[in-house]
């Protein structure tokens, strides 16, 4: 081993990455943290694992027939209609196993772990091993992984191993493996297609496989056109009545647009396209230079990053709301194999730095190891998915500041009120309980109580739990916890009044009710005495 210190250091970049990464998620979750996202994909999983695919209340909650027609959630709404990713059926027998929200997380880690390894053997078909270990590292210090990676476990962390395998694949020319690969990237999601798409624009405008090439860019948007005009509206309306619009409704004329009608949209007008590209100007600047930053802005003068990153690069830049922007959330991977790939291709093709590089003495390696170091930094202090909300505080002015000791106090009476649901009965949580509480049939988040069962018939859920304590601590820097408070308090009220829930349980600020049942004294003093304080510190907020 210490003969290939390249081959060394990735190792002990890997294992650290891992273990980072898995030990702060992992304890994200269960100190609940880990939110909807959570829940969605183990409801999926679950379901999954009983024969029932891709179906999802939670997932139906978001729908557009819920959210915009004020229908209610039903339990056989296949998700499929707002995200088509049946590649996660590569990962449901390893869910079988172990049916548990936290297999998800180790899965996600384990997914981008193995992306590195796979880019250290990609980047040794051009660099030697040292320099070769060097983009690595970058990798795993990479603010677009490193985030990511501390979030709710989210499909597109397929992308960076599936992306570096079918570059590998092609740089081996291992045709079959590069189309296998190539499937499963149009199976992550509707739009993993972009990103394909750009390996195909490379193959094209280098010149190394153009036939190849073109074949890529047809298939891919191909597959896209077909499958978000043809075969999602099939499952739902989702994509053209929400996420075309809530991302691309800029460029539509009416309040639903299909795929096809937001590219005519882009084409008839260059003048709104150019403008939603370098709007906002400072931010997208930003953005790229946090993109840029752990390879030392090698990808920014590297035309290969440029023709493989553009397309998902654009996808995010044309897009509205704050998310596209956001270089610790999910969407900001799919740019990353590119401008990995095209960095490598740079520093082969400048052997005379690339030699340079390597020696310890260097003044670029030196910078090299100052833009890691910063990117690590940047990506801790920025606290992504509030991952280390017991290191740092969630808000300065005001100041809101969970001590690790405070939620860990909290943890066992969580947990108590938790296991008094019994695992069949339906139950509505709000989102931080979500997580814990996914892997049943008849699960939706607070303040709805209402969903449809698998006999068609719309009925109360069984049991509501809520973390109110949660929503108080937050409440004076973010205005929709307060919000969110303040409607759950009415309805609590409401409920418990009518008498259609009684109050079971009530501990550290978390109430657990049950449906036709009357409210236990002691947790209703609890309850009433913790509704005055909460009054308080409302009418002083």
């Amino acid at each position: 081993m210490t003969k290939k210190p390249g081959l060394k250091l990735v190792i002990t970049a890997a294992i650290a990455f891992f273990l980072f990464t898995l030990v702060f998620t992992l304890h994200r979750h269960y100190t609940f943290y880990s939110s909807y996202d959570q829940g969605i994909f183990n409801q999926v999983f679950w379901n999954g694992s009983h024969g029932r695919f891709f179906q999802s209340t939670l997932s139906s909650q978001l729908s557009t027939n819920v959210v915009h027609n004020g229908e209610v959630p039903n339990v056989y709404y296949h998700r499929l209609g707002q995200h088509f990713t049946p590649a996660l059926l590569l990962w449901l027998p390893l869910y079988a196993l172990f049916p548990f929200p936290a297999t998800l997380t180790v899965l996600q880690v384990t997914l981008v772990t193995a992306a590195g390894v796979v880019l250290y053997i990609l980047a040794r078909q051009y660099l030697q091993p040292m320099l070769a270990a060097m983009i690595t590292v970058s990798f795993y210090c990479a603010n677009a992984i490193l985030g990511p990676t501390l979030a709710n476990f989210h499909d597109i962390c397929q992308i960076p191993l599936f992306v570096f395998g079918l570059l590998l694949a092609m740089e081996k020319r291992w045709w079959w493996l590069f189309w296998l690969l190539a499937i499963l990237i149009l199976a992550v999601r509707e739009d993993s297609g972009i990103g394909l798409f750009g390996v195909g624009f490379y193959l094209i405008v280098s010149r190394r496989y153009p036939r190849i090439g073109l074949a890529v860019c047809t298939l891919s948007f191909g597959y896209i056109l077909v499958l978000t005009n043809l075969i999602m509206p099939i499952f739902s309306e989702d994509i053209s009545q929400r996420f075309m619009i809530e991302r691309f409704g800029q460029y539509a004329d009416g309040d639903e647009a299909s795929t096809l009608e937001i590219i005519k949209g882009m084409l008839t007008n260059p003048w709104r396209l150019l403008v939603e590209l370098f709007t906002p100007f400072f931010g997208t600047i930003q953005y790229l230079l946090g993109q840029w930053l752990p390879l030392a802005f090698i990808p920014a003068i590297a035309p290969a990053s440029w023709s493989i990153a553009a397309f998902p690069l654009l996808k995010l830049l044309l897009g509205k709301g704050q998310s596209v922007l956001a270089i610790n959330i999910r969407y900001a991977m799919t740019v990353v194999p590119g401008l990995f790939y095209g960095a490598i291709l740079w520093w082969s093709a400048h052997p005379q730095f690339s030699e340079a590089v390597i020696s310890a003495r260097s003044k670029f390696r030196r910078f090299w190891i100052f833009c890691l170091t910063l990117a690590v930094v940047l990506t801790i202090t920025s606290s992504p998915n509030r991952t280390f909300y017991f290191l740092l505080p969630d808000s300065y002015q005001p100041f809101v500041y969970v001590p690790l000791t405070q939620q860990w106090s909290r943890v066992g009476s969580i947990r108590s009120l938790l296991a008094q649901i019994p695992a069949n009965a339906s139950v509505s949580a709000t989102t931080y309980l979500v997580p814990h509480l996914s892997g049943r049939r008849e699960v939706i988040r607070l303040a709805d109580l209402q969903l449809r069962n698998d006999n068609g018939e719309v009925v109360k859920v069984d049991y509501a739990i809520a973390d109110l304590w949660r929503l108080q601590r937050y409440q004076i820097a973010f205005k929709h916890d307060g919000q969110r408070l303040r409607s759950l308090v009415n309805m609590i009220d409401r409920v418990t009044k009518t008498n259609e829930y009684g109050i079971i349980d009530f501990k550290d600020g978390v109430i657990l009710m049950q449906k036709g049942v009357a409210s236990n004294p002691e947790a209703m003093t609890a309850w009433l005495t913790f509704r005055e304080e909460l009054d308080v510190s409302t009418t002083g907020a």
